[in-house]
């Protein structure tokens, strides 16, 4: 049995949701036939995928099982696409992903000078996407900061930063050169916690496991707007911070915290040439002012 791709989209909307309506207006499709098709879905497949009462739905283990291996199988084919269609239309074209702060210009002219009719391309991406863009096709490497999750990908260390704190002109550590972890115990973190485990950890002890919703925030500039307006403060890689240097707001190196570390990952079933070059020569031609591995 064919495992139907357009049925895969469909139950991993819902699973997403876990609501048929909102699911069905997402996919542009009426909720019956939403959920005639993952009906369908669990025939083929034989079994349950989700249970559903008047008040939720929820995902079965065969469920979670499935939404695991779906969302890297859908990945795999929108990149399919991506580049049999790049092929079809005659583009030579290379494309590097880098994370905000993170320059490949280097990298990206001495690709351009070994070959003179490749087109090589650059897309900004965020903590949210910087994988993303790998498993679906956007991006043929990408230059990530960890951690990431690696499954599916090959992953080559480049160098280590150290991490800043980004505060408001006025705030009460403004003007230190380094702060420990400990004096941001109470702030507002205005990003992930996990991405920042040495202070999720001690803030939850500090706070008996209670802590302030941390805002869903897209990009970098958006949160040196709220650490400028006084609604938090941020910890970022050096140079991102230094990229976005303004007079609104200061930072301070965190003695104790571990460095960022940034790494060149793509995907681990592809066999590129174009890859495999761009891997063995990028740690020379990669210009950052960090410090390498």
């Amino acid at each position: 049995m064919d495992v139907d791709l357009r049925k895969l989209r469909y139950f991993v909307a819902v699973a997403e949701h876990l609501h048929f309506g909102r699911a069905a207006q997402d996919l542009h499709i009426a909720q019956p036939v939403l959920s005639r098709q993952i009906r369908a879905l669990e025939d083929e497949l034989k079994v349950q995928l989700f249970v559903r009462d008047r008040r939720a739905t929820e995902l079965t283990a065969a469920g979670e099982q499935l939404l695991a291996d779906a969302r890297p199988l859908l990945a795999s084919a929108d990149a399919l696409r991506r580049r049999v269609g790049r092929a079809a239309r005659g583009q030579d074209t290379f494309t590097i992903g880098f994370m905000p702060g993170l320059i490949v210009t280097g990298a990206v002219r001495a690709l351009e000078a070994r070959h003179p009719g490749l087109r090589v391309e650059v897309v900004r991406t965020s903590w949210a996407d910087q994988t993303e863009v790998i498993h679906d096709g956007r991006v043929d490497v990408s230059h990530v900061r960890l951690p990431i999750d690696q499954r599916g990908l090959q992953v080559r260390p480049l160098l280590t930063e150290p991490r800043v704190v980004v505060l408001p002109a006025g705030h009460r550590l403004a003007g230190k050169d380094t702060v420990r972890i400990a004096d941001l115990a109470a702030e507002h973190l205005l990003q992930d916690p996990d991405a920042v485990p040495e202070w999720r950890d001690i803030a939850v002890e500090l706070r008996d496991g209670s802590r302030e919703p941390v805002p869903y925030i897209a990009n970098v500039e958006e949160k040196l707007e709220r650490v400028a307006a006084g609604h938090g403060v941020v910890i970022l890689p050096l140079s991102t911070a230094t990229f976005y240097t303004r007079p609104d707001i200061t930072q301070a190196a965190v003695e104790d915290i571990a460095p960022n570390q940034v790494c060149l990952a793509w995907d681990a079933t592809r066999r590129s040439p174009l890859i495999a070059e761009y891997a063995s020569f990028q740690a020379e031609t990669f210009g950052h002012p960090c410090h390498p591995l």
